[in-house]
């Protein structure tokens, strides 16, 4: 066996590499990607839909196709992709019930992109239910676990993707976002992994038909997890771009990164929220990155005027969230969200966007906390609306968790890309990773930014004791 197609670390771009120049089949890589999984996926559970039969067939596909001369960015590169994402004849369920039976019969508008990269798709990885936690757990699928910890959580709701990338199964997934869901389970699970400017990837195909675009204009977005940032913004550059009768007009010219060197950046650190809390070691890592940048010349802030308000941006994310679980429930408790209360949430979303565009002029990026705590203990709990009851051990005292999505929520509800990427480790050993938000549509800095901290500082993604 080739030695790239045998390392659990080889990233994506190596990986494309090795098969456009022929020195490594594409059906050779997904042999080798389906033999680690099933060697090691049995106590993580994070591979739940497994495609195997036809992803052969995809790389032979491939492998004809590069000897005919296509020049493919991700040329056989071995991927999962997370269950909600629509591919035709697997199941899309959310790892609700209700759905089990649910088999779209196209792709994705995403999977469609990643293929004709020549992408593989080896199946599908685990979500919470209803993508509405920050553990996996369904009763479709069952638990997912943290292959750093298999007590603990590997977070949610794309844990199953953080979780089959830390284990060293395959090298890039496929994620989706807005209060978390891909940053979360990278910090959890030590990897990297980007919530894009939200019209940035299409969501067509995204569950149901219809519900995955229409929701997602204003609550969801999709984005590319790897172990590296240089793979964070390969995928990109394959899923990004207008779909549908956007298509008709629209082209896609994403600005460069603001900056080739780290003494460019102007960055400000956020570890205080009114709102939420965090982990003294998850600051204190966060603090020694901000020290190791301003030896290396950054310019970096903590304090500025032009910070949009964090209270007032989550009481956003509440009155959104109050306006639509009324609004749309004919039994919900008086007074219920009306048609008004929404518009005049997409009216102060829209005037906090401004805001925020306003900062970005004085900053590069913001680094912030992905969440409060790193890999929390699995809840025994399975409720798909979590947190009313549980609790958070932070610093030795009891914290409510429902507040906690604040930090995710920072980029979430202004709509702004972040990249999640590892910054060191608890005493414990377990990851710790921090948040790089930038400014709307320059996804390429915040992920650039990542990816310069990793070359200067050696923090990069490692492969989970379960894994090796």
């Amino acid at each position: 066996m080739h030695e790239l197609a045998a390392s659990p670390t080889a990233s994506a771009t190596a990986l494309a590499q090795a098969v456009r120049a022929g020195s490594v089949s594409a059906l050779e890589l997904t042999d080798a990607a389906i033999a680690r999984i099933e060697a090691l996926d049995g106590p993580i559970n994070a591979v739940v839909v497994r495609d195997f039969d036809r992803a052969r067939g995809q790389a032979r596909q491939v492998d004809l196709a590069v000897a005919l001369g296509a020049d493919l960015p991700l040329a056989g590169v071995p991927m999962t992709v997370k269950e909600c994402f629509n591919i035709a004849g697997l199941p899309t369920t959310f790892g609700l019930e209700i759905a089990r039976d649910y088999r779209p019969t196209e792709d994705a508008a995403a999977v469609r992109r990643l293929k004709a990269a020549g992408a593989v798709i080896l199946g599908k990885t685990n979500v919470a239910a209803g993508l509405a936690d920050y553990q996996v757990d369904n009763p479709i699928y069952g638990r997912t676990r943290n292959p750093h910890d298999l007590a603990r959580s590997c977070g949610g709701s794309s844990g199953g993707s953080a979780a089959a990338l830390a284990a060293g199964m395959v090298p890039l997934e496929l994620g989706g976002d807005a209060g978390g869901s891909i940053r979360i389970p990278a910090s959890f699970c030590g990897v990297h992994g980007h919530l894009s400017s939200f019209p940035l990837i299409s969501l067509e195909g995204h569950g149901p038909p219809g519900g995955g675009v229409i929701v997602g204009r204003a609550w969801a977005a999709a984005g590319p997890m790897a172990r590296t940032a240089e793979d964070l913004a390969l995928a990109l550059k394959v899923l990004s771009g207008p779909e549908g009768r956007d298509a008709a007009a629209y082209r896609l010219d994403l600005p460069p990164p603001r900056h080739a060197t780290l003494s460019g950046y102007r960055v400000f650190v956020l570890t205080g929220h009114p709102t939420a809390t965090v982990d003294d070691e998850i600051v204190g890592a966060i603090d020694a990155l901000a020290a190791e940048l301003e030896k290396a010349g950054t310019s970096v802030s903590r304090e500025s005027p032009l910070l949009p308000s964090l209270a007032d941006s989550h009481a956003l994310v509440e009155k959104f969230a109050w306006t639509y679980r009324t609004g749309m429930n004919p039994d919900a408790p008086e007074p219920k969200g009306t048609v008004k209360d929404y518009y005049d949430c997409l009216i102060a979303q829209e005037m906090l966007r401004r805001r925020w565009d306003d900062f970005f002029k004085a900053f590069d990026v913001v680094i912030a906390p992905c969440y409060a705590t790193p890999a929390f203990p699995q809840f025994a709990d399975h409720d798909p609306w979590p947190g009313l009851n549980r609790t958070l051990r932070i610093d030795g005292a009891d914290v409510a968790f429902a507040p906690q999505t604040a930090w995710p929520l920072i980029a979430g509800m202004p709509h702004l890309p972040a990249t999640a990427a590892p910054i060191g480790r608890t005493r414990d050993g377990l990851p710790i990773g921090a948040q790089f938000i930038g400014p709307f549509l320059e996804d390429l800095t915040t992920i650039a930014f990542a990816g310069q901290i990793a070359t200067a500082f050696g923090l990069t993604a490692e492969i989970a004791a379960a894994g090796r």
